[in-house]
């Protein structure tokens, strides 16, 4: 099957609706339909998002995704959607939110693209929908079985958008996503609270914190620390684009549902990537080994094959170290440069 171009998610310009564009991801992909000539309205409500998070060019609408039907007509090509939280723990300890949310909001989304006559959607969705893999490379027919409302909640929407492509017409790709990062230009990442590990083990070297946690040094892997598969933010926007291209050329047809694992295929260390951070930083980064963390897998890994095979799709920024140098570069923007001895 040929690869469709990076450059157009249909053959011309399009208009796009992007629900949680002033998100970390949202915000890189919403650059890049600009970047490739298409017509943006960003959708937030900024619970989550940034205003300065929305790309020059974007029309910003404030709002909650429930309220999707007053903003989307018939003119829009598609929808590009990442309203959602997602931090695991606190979904464990408040999941109505989550419900309410992430499977609500969605659910009036697709009410309101089935009303204006938009039949194209790619949804943001995630590797936490499988919970602990059975084998690894995680691939898309392995079994999904969440271990939190988190991860519950982005499963249901799959099932949601199946049942919604079958009934209704809707051409449809879920991307599920493993370990995000890197930056692209001013869009990195400035979760509050911050729970990812390169941007972590960044603010270390910042200064801002005095060490990293590294949960477990026991795990059946070469150094004893848990293995995640990394990939660069600007490669994931890309796969969005191509996503809405293969719906755009027929490749994903109305009616069909599309699950793709994101991801290198290969994985990293926290070890690693502590290593790598002092690399490319020049601080020292001090680490203390805590207990392992409950339903931590020891080596996260996602097969991206189905993605290159439907979509065209190649991750071209699998390096780690080009990955935190990049991460490095926006965290030194956004905070000052406050390293040791800084």
């Amino acid at each position: 099957m040929k690869a469709a171009s990076v450059r157009g998610a249909t053959p011309g310009p399009a208009k796009y609706m992007v629900t949680g564009g002033a998100g970390y991801v949202g915000g890189v992909v919403a650059a890049h339909l600009l970047a490739a000539g298409h017509t943006v309205t960003v959708l937030d409500d900024l619970s989550t998002g940034f205003r300065a998070g929305v790309p020059a060019g974007a029309e910003f609408v404030e709002g909650r995704v429930q309220d999707a039907a007053r903003h989307l007509d018939g003119s829009y090509d598609g929808v590009l959607h990442f309203a959602a939280f997602s931090q695991v723990g606190e979904s464990v300890t408040d999941p109505e939110k989550y419900w309410s949310n992430n499977v609500g909001g969605t659910m009036a989304l697709l009410a309101a693209m089935r009303d204006a006559g938009v039949r194209r959607l790619v949804f943001s969705s995630t590797a936490a929908t499988y919970g602990e893999p059975v084998s690894t490379p995680i691939t898309e027919t392995d079994p999904t079985a969440p271990t939190s409302p988190y991860g519950a909640s982005k499963l249901a929407v799959d099932h949601m958008i199946t049942g919604e492509a079958a009934a209704h017409g809707l051409a449809a790709v879920s991307l599920r996503y493993f370990n995000v990062a890197g930056a692209h230009g001013d869009c990195g990442e400035r979760h509050d609270p911050e729970s990812h590990l390169i941007p972590l083990v960044l603010q270390v070297a910042l200064g801002l914190r005095e060490s990293i946690s590294v949960y477990g040094d026991d795990y059946p892997t070469p150094d004893g620390t848990c293995v995640r598969d990394y990939i660069h933010v600007a490669d994931l926007a890309e796969a969005h684009l191509l996503a809405m291209a293969a719906m755009s050329t027929g490749a994903v047809p109305a009616g069909e549902h599309l699950i793709c694992n994101l991801g290198n295929g290969n994985g990293f260390s926290v070890r690693e990537v502590v290593e790598t951070v002092r690399e490319v930083t020049g601080h020292p980064v001090p680490e203390v080994v805590a207990a392992r963390r409950a339903g931590d897998p020891a080596v996260l890994v996602a097969s991206a094959a189905t993605a290159r095979e439907r979509l065209g799709w190649q991750p071209s920024r699998a390096d780690l170290a080009g990955i935190v140098a990049d991460a490095w570069k926006f965290a030194q923007e956004r905070h000052g440069e406050r390293g040791a001895g800084a």
